[in-house]
């Protein structure tokens, strides 16, 4: 009679697949929903929506965001070097530690937004709404400053500070 062989119990297939899979899960992290580690450098993303996107550390260099939708996304670490965002919503985003300099911001909305870090020297600054943004650590140049300690008002509900105090105005 030929001797088949029984199939491995269900507890020895399970301790098998935890062998394979978990190493890769301490090699490469849990899986995340994020688009981290994304880069959408030098493309055209006029009116994208990407409202309440994980987005740390994305990279949209030079990149054409007009009329984007970025609000209560999370930027942080994100690099938006020399990005056009003309009418684009950032509105209660996480802009911590992000790059912004180059960036054109024009009639850019900024209320309630977390800049804490951010790197924005030579960033434009234009008709933006900063109604509560907090801009704690940015570096601006002098004229800048002045233009957006002109419309500073408001406090930031996630951190508390006071925009105008954030901005220095003095």
């Amino acid at each position: 009679m030929p001797h088949h062989r029984s199939p491995a119990p269900l507890p020895t297939v399970v301790a098998w697949l935890v062998s394979l899979l978990l190493p890769l899960m301490v090699l490469f992290g849990p899986l995340q929903p994020a688009l981290a580690a994304m880069d959408y450098a030098k493309q055209v993303l006029i009116g994208h929506d990407f409202a309440g996107a994980d987005l740390r550390g994305v990279t949209f260099n030079l990149t054409n965001l007009r009329d984007a939708d970025f609000s209560g996304a999370d930027l942080r670490g994100a690099s938006l070097f020399g990005a056009k965002l003309q009418d684009a919503d950032l509105s209660g985003a996480d802009l911590s530690d992000a790059t912004l300099d180059a960036a054109v911001l024009d009639g850019t909305d900024l209320r309630n937004a977390v800049l804490e870090n951010a790197f924005a020297f030579n960033t434009k600054f234009n008709n933006v709404q900063i109604a509560g943004a907090d801009f704690t650590n940015v570096p601006f140049r002098g004229d800048v400053l002045k233009t957006l300690c002109a419309s500073a008002s408001g406090s930031n509900p996630v951190t508390g500070r006071d925009t105008r105090d954030t901005l220095e105005c003095g």
